[in-house]
């Protein structure tokens, strides 16, 4: 018998192909219902390839369905089952019609903040989530290049980018990371 695997596409991997994917892995009911998207820190280079979609699903112990990729391909459905694990995790649905900026236009404006003007940016770390004031943000964590020790990364802090038109709503960088 034949089987067929389809997944996002390595160059089209993004948060919001992503969420398209998730929703084959969970019920009619929990479909584009997203409280929160999630990376790992990347290993090769600024992109993350694993990634978290998470759903508010009303039938899971704690009210949640997490579905995890890497590199674009499903890796696992699971349903947190320790509150622990949910402690970070805004479980507001997020205003899809204020998702209007992808994963990897919000990690090029972080990337090409005026902030970050000669820094050599090596990993980054990303969360969509609702913000304060109710609309999805992305929350982007990077490394850089220690200037001092080539060799080493130093975490210079976090670049937050509005989902809906792309602008930095907030900046908590520690450039003398740096030295």
């Amino acid at each position: 018998m034949l089987s067929l695997v389809f997944s996002v596409r390595a160059d089209d991997v993004t948060a919001f192909n992503l969420i398209k994917e998730a929703n084959k892995y969970v019920g009619d009911d929990v479909k584009d219902k997203v409280v929160e998207i999630h990376s790992d820190k990347s290993v090769t280079g600024l992109t993350p390839i694993v990634w978290y979609v998470a759903f508010d699903d009303e039938d899971a112990t704690f009210k949640i369905a997490e579905v995890k990729f890497e590199g674009g391909k499903k890796a696992n459905v699971r349903r947190p089952t320790r509150p622990l694990e949910l402690t970070s995790m805004n479980k507001e649905i997020m205003d899809r019609k204020k998702m209007n900026i992808d994963s990897d236009k919000a990690l090029a404006a972080a990337s090409g903040d005026s902030a970050l003007s000669g820094v050599k940016l090596q990993y980054s770390q990303m969360w969509l989530q609702n913000s304060k004031d109710g609309g999805p943000t992305w929350k982007i964590k990077l490394w850089a290049q220690k200037t001092d020790h080539p060799d080493k990364m130093a975490d210079i802090g976090e670049i937050y980018i509005s989902a809906d038109d792309g602008k930095v709503t907030r900046r908590d960088l520690h450039l003398e990371h740096l030295r």
